[in-house]
C-alpha cells in the first residue's frame, strides 16, 4: 500500500511543491483546504490546479478542532506536514489575534487529533527563522536561543514548543524544521521577493513606473522552496524525530536582491525604486543567516539552487506571467 500524507497549507507555495514531490514518490496525497477554496478553485487553488485529479482535498479549518479531528480520523495518515499558517509577518502586526488563533491553536488541533486517531503518524511542523528575531548568534543553528520580534515569530515559537512537548509527553514522532526564507515563482504576491519580481515585470512591460519598498538593508538567507520541501520529507524518514535548520549559509540584503533582479532585467533599480516608511516593520529583524550543517550531515541535504539562479528564475517567471496577461 502507498504511504498516505496529509498536508495542511497544500494550496500555498510549499504545499504545492511538497504535493508534487510526494506524488513523485508514490504517496497517496491528502490536503486540507477551506470550503471557500473548493467553491472558488480558479483563484484559490491555482498553485495545485494541475494536481487536482491526483490528490484528495478535504474541507476543514485549522480553527475548528472537530473538522481537523474528522479529517485525521478518515485519512489516518502515515505522515502529516503542518505547513498552514498566517505567514505574512507584516500582517501579523495588524491582526495578531487571528495570527495566534490560526498558528498556535491550529498546531494544537492537528497534533491532538493525530494523538487520538493516528498516533503512529509522523508529524512535521513548519518553523521559521523569524523565531530567532533579534539574533543572539550568527549564523543561527538549532541551539540558537529564540527572540522573536513579531506576532508571527512568537506564534511559531509556540508551535515549535507544542510540537516538542507532544514528542516528549506522548512519544509521538514530531519534529520541527526551522526554515529560513525560501522563495519561488509561486511565492505570495505580498512577500518582498515576489513584490520585487512582479514590480520589475510590470515596469518592463510598461504597466508600472515605480516600485515601493521598505527596509533595503534587511539581510536574509534566501533559498529555493522546491529544495526546502525535500528537507521536510527527509526529516520524516529518520528513525527518530529531531529539529533541523534548513538554510543556505548565505545572507543577502534586500538591496542586493533588488540590484541583481533589476540588472538581470536590463534596468537600473535607482530609476524605479522608492523607499517608503509605510513598509517598515514596527520591530525589524535585520540579519538572518542559517547554518544547515546538521541537515547536511544527518539528512544528506544541501540546497541546489543558488541565490542568483533564484532571482533570475523569479524575474523570468513574472515577466512571462504578465506578458501573457496583457
Amino acid at each position: 500500500m502507498n504511504k498516505k500524507a496529509l498536508i495542511t497549507g497544500i494550496t500555498g507555495q510549499d504545499g504545492s511543491y511538497l504535493a508534487e514531490f510526494l506524488l513523485d514518490k508514490g504517496y497517496d496525497v491528502h490536503g486540507i483546504v477551506r470550503r471557500v477554496a473548493l467553491e472558488d478553485p480558479e483563484h484559490r487553488l491555482f498553485r495545485i490546479r494541475h494536481l487536482l485529479d491526483k490528490i484528495n482535498l478535504h474541507s476543514g479549518s485549522l480553527e475548528s478542532y472537530a473538522s481537523i479531528f474528522n479529517i485525521v480520523d478518515r485519512v489516518k495518515p502515515d505522515e502529516c506536514y503542518h505547513l498552514a499558517a498566517q505567514s505574512f509577518v507584516s500582517y501579523s502586526f495588524e491582526d495578531e489575534f487571528s495570527t495566534f488563533n490560526t498558528n498556535v491553536n491550529g498546531t494544537l488541533h492537528v497534533l491532538s487529533a493525530l494523538r487520538e486517531r493516528a498516533p503512529r503518524c509522523k508529524f512535521y511542523f513548519a518553523g521559521s527563522s523569524e523565531m530567532f528575531g533579534l539574533v543572539k548568534q550568527t549564523p543561527q543553528t538549532e541551539n540558537t536561543p529564540f527572540h522573536p520580534r513579531s506576532p508571527y515569530g512568537i506564534s511559531k515559537v509556540a508551535g515549535f514548543y507544542i510540537t516538542r512537548n507532544y514528542h516528549e509527553a506522548y512519544n509521538i514522532f514530531a519534529c520541527n524544521g526551522i526554515l529560513f526564507n525560501h522563495e519561488s515563482p509561486r511565492r505570495g504576491f505580498e512577500f518582498v521577493t515576489r513584490k520585487i519580481s512582479v514590480g520589475i515585470a510590470k515596469i518592463k512591460l510598461g504597466l508600472e513606473k515605480k516600485l515601493r519598498l521598505g527596509n533595503l538593508k534587511a539581510k536574509r538567507d534566501w533559498g529555493y522552496a522546491k529544495d526546502f520541501v525535500e528537507a521536510m520529507w527527509l526529516m520524516l524518514q529518520q528513525d527518530k524525530p529531531e529539529d533541523y535548520v534548513i538554510a543556505t549559509n548565505e545572507t543577502h540584503s534586500v538591496r542586493e536582491f533588488v540590484e541583481l533582479a533589476f540588472e538581470y532585467a536590463g534596468l537600473n533599480y535607482k530609476d524605479y525604486v522608492v523607499v517608503d516608511d509605510e513598509f517598515y516593520r514596527p520591530a525589524e529583524v535585520n540579519l538572518l543567516i542559517g547554518d544547515y550543517s546538521k541537515a547536511k550531515s544527518s539528512l544528506g541535504w544541501e540546497p541546489k539552487v543558488k541565490f542568483k539562479q533564484l532571482v533570475e528564475m523569479m524575474v523570468d517567471a513574472d515577466i512571462e506571467y504578465f506578458k501573457n496577461r496583457k
